[in-house]
């Protein structure tokens, strides 16, 4: 009988955190529409127009955090997909 061959446990360091990142890209609309949808659950006080700011205020701090979220993510995923490089015939 033949032993069983040893198969590596453990993904490449590139491949893993590129995969990492791919959930997280996953995962920013979900993130973003639940912080989007906390000023629904605020409760209003009774000068109305101070929670109509601090929610303005809050949804563009939300949005500009996205997109900041979603640029960081974006500089480290680029060009380095190891699935899209193709070997051309020549």
């Amino acid at each position: 009988m033949s032993t069983p061959q040893k198969t590596a446990i453990f993904l490449e360091r590139r491949g893993y955190r590129q995969r990492r990142l791919i959930d997280a890209v996953r995962l920013l609309p979900i993130l973003g529409m639940i912080l989007l949808a906390l000023p629904l659950l605020w409760q209003a006080e009774e000068s109305q127009s101070s929670f109509n700011a601090d929610a303005l205020i809050y949804v563009f701090g939300v949005w500009v955090l996205l997109i900041a979220c979603s640029a960081f993510v974006s500089a480290f995923m680029g060009g380095n997909d190891v699935s899209a490089t193709t070997d051309t015939p020549d």
